[in-house]
């Protein structure tokens, strides 16, 4: 008999059918989602103070503002890819990740406002890390391992 012609009356959450989103899908895509639009804040503050502040260098300011804004985009796609389930999305958020790691070890070495922001940015990715890796994430997003045939 089916789980929904016998309702479980112990409390215990069904299991998640084949087209839910596992939560730690959603928790990653959110991770991903919060980077880039840290960056587009990022990007749109340098290139603000750029446009309208007395910057050293009004050309690498603006710059500056406009590449943080594009590299944004990567984990915006990504984190709209892993909200629909879509296996390629896992690449593009890995690296992002990977790319946040050494930014968040430069920032620890700061010494200033800049440490808090080192150890959230580390946190972050590295969350985000363990997460696209799991492998209930791997399963939903329908990425097999080597070896491993066709479902």
């Amino acid at each position: 008999m089916s789980s929904e012609q016998n309702p479980r009356t112990d409390g215990a959450a069904p299991a998640e059918e084949p087209g839910d989103r596992p939560a730690r899908l959603t928790a990653a895509a959110a991770l991903a989602g919060l980077e880039g639009l840290a960056l587009v804040a990022g990007g749109v503050w340098m290139l603000v103070g750029g446009l309208t502040g007395h910057p050293d260098d009004r050309t690498q300011a603006v710059t500056g503002g406009v590449t943080l804004i594009v590299l944004a985009l990567l984990p915006l796609l990504a984190a709209r890819g892993l909200l629909a389930r879509r296996g390629w999305s896992r690449g593009p958020a890995v690296i992002t990740q990977i790319m946040a790691l050494p930014v968040a070890y430069n920032l620890l070495q700061a010494d200033s406002m800049a440490i808090p922001g080192g150890i959230a940015l580390a946190a972050v990715a590295v969350a985000a890390l363990v997460l696209l890796v799991n492998p209930e994430t791997t399963r939903a997003l329908g990425i097999r391992g080597p070896g491993r045939p066709p479902r």
